[in-house]
């Protein structure tokens, strides 16, 4: 992944964070999708998906990942 011409590294619960939020660029994603595409990594606290949605936006940018209160995530898209 690349932001601002610089490379971003990300783990393999990132990527699939990832995959995730640009399987519907803008649209919104579900928190239970996101944590249905971690659990396959195996055992899950409570706050996976925050921990991980965290992470990402301090990699790519707090800006490109939105919280839609009460249901999920968004990849905003400009």
């Amino acid at each position: 992944m690349d932001r601002n011409g610089q490379e971003v590294y990300l783990t393999a619960r990132e990527w699939a964070v990832s995959d995730c939020l640009l399987s519907r660029p803008g649209g919104v994603i579900s928190k239970e999708k996101i944590q249905d595409a971690l659990y396959s990594f195996g055992w899950m606290e409570g706050n996976t998906v925050e921990v991980y949605v965290s992470r990402m936006r301090k990699k790519i940018g707090g800006d490109l990942i939105a919280a839609v209160r009460g249901f999920g995530y968004r990849l905003v898209v400009t």
